[in-house]
């Protein structure tokens, strides 16, 4: 059978192309495919406790059976940040965007507001000028889009049955980001201020471990890819354990 395999990240640069098309035996698994690219892709053997891994935009593990025309990635760390204010163009959802053009801020949150809220809290993901004593000239950002922006109206789901919050708007930018823009935005909307400072926080520290979206970093001398933060235990990683990192080299 045949399967596609995307690449996203440092792991896109190790394979030497976004996406690959891969021959396997009817039986395989997704465990199988990592063990081809751990063979033609050096580096990989030393990050399968780091990976993660999806068939069809949704995380799976090793044992996970394949089917013909199967959609699969292989997923580093992520590093995420991360309505009218998210832009013209972009994949949507009911409360979240991925877009490509600047973030505004304040017609998103003015467009949240309605009477019956007592709060309405802020986040922005801001880029920075310097990372680890080295000076960022700027910023890229790349993402599993469809999966993306399925994992964030995942999030906002959650908030909404987990926080007594009323509304939450979720928008993460693409593409090249020059010092001082805004990468990811969520805007959360409750009658009182508690809900709505803890749905945010949750939001973004949720985000930037689980929705596939990756950062690279341009220095003055040099690029790299931003190291992520461990999936959490509920995503399966490609041996089934999650240590360590994918170290940019």
């Amino acid at each position: 059978m045949q399967i596609r395999v995307l690449f996203f990240g440092i792991l896109k640069d190790l394979a030497g192309k976004p996406s690959d098309s891969l021959s396997l035996p009817e039986s395989a698994t997704l465990g199988d495919v990592l063990s081809h690219y751990e063979q033609v892709i050096p580096r990989l053997k030393d990050t399968g406790s780091s990976l993660a891994m999806s068939v069809n935009q949704e995380y799976a593990g090793p044992s996970t059976k394949l089917r013909p025309g199967d959609e699969v990635a292989l997923l580093p760390p992520v590093s995420g940040g991360t309505a009218d204010g998210a832009g013209k163009t972009g994949k949507r959802s009911e409360h979240a965007a991925i877009v490509r053009e600047t973030i505004e801020t304040a017609s998103t949150l003015q467009g949240m507001k309605r009477p019956e809220d007592g709060a309405a809290a802020v986040f922005e993901g801001i880029v920075r000028n310097h990372t680890r004593g080295r000076r960022t000239l700027y910023l890229e950002y790349e993402a599993y889009e469809e999966m993306a922006l399925k994992q964030m109206e995942e999030l906002a789901g959650r908030a909404l049955a987990e926080f007594k919050i009323r509304d939450v708007t979720i928008i993460h930018r693409l593409g090249r980001l020059e010092i001082g823009e805004t990468s990811v935005l969520i805007v959360v909307s409750s009658p009182h201020r508690a809900a709505a400072f803890d749905a945010c926080r949750w939001l973004i520290d949720t985000l930037k471990r689980t929705v596939p979206i990756w950062k690279k970093e341009y220095f003055e001398d040099g690029a790299v890819w931003a190291n992520g933060e461990p999936f959490p235990g509920e995503i399966p990683s490609a041996q089934g354990t999650h240590s360590g990192g994918l170290a940019s080299k």
